[in-house]
């Protein structure tokens, strides 16, 4: 599998996530939430860049949707409900989110 990005293919497994991460960028990120339907703003940027943090920074870590919503509390200061995420990555924050990320797929199951 692959996504066409800027005149090449960038290959990605059977689910769409990058098969190798150096390929990553904002601008791929951005064509791959447009790929999906998602047009993304400071919120999902947030995401993004907290699971990329984790992921890079503290040992392979992929937050669940709990998770998530906890750190996006904190970060925003206000109380981020389960809804609030899942408007922003409706196939799940942790997945689709993961996987605009460039981040490997999660092997865990369930999301919150």
């Amino acid at each position: 599998m692959g996504f066409q990005f800027k005149g090449r293919e960038i290959e990605t497994d059977a689910n769409g996530f990058l098969v190798n991460q150096a390929d990553w960028s904002e601008e791929l990120a951005e064509a791959m939430a447009e790929a999906e339907g998602i047009t993304l703003t400071d919120k999902h940027w947030d995401i993004i860049n907290y699971l990329r943090d984790e992921y890079f920074n503290n040992n392979g870590n992929q937050p669940n949707t709990r998770t998530i919503i906890k750190a996006m509390s904190e970060k925003w200061g206000t109380k981020v409900k389960q809804k609030d995420v899942y408007e922003l990555f409706p196939l799940d924050p942790s997945k689709q989110g993961g996987r605009i990320a460039g981040l490997p797929e999660s092997k865990r199951k369930g999301g919150y």
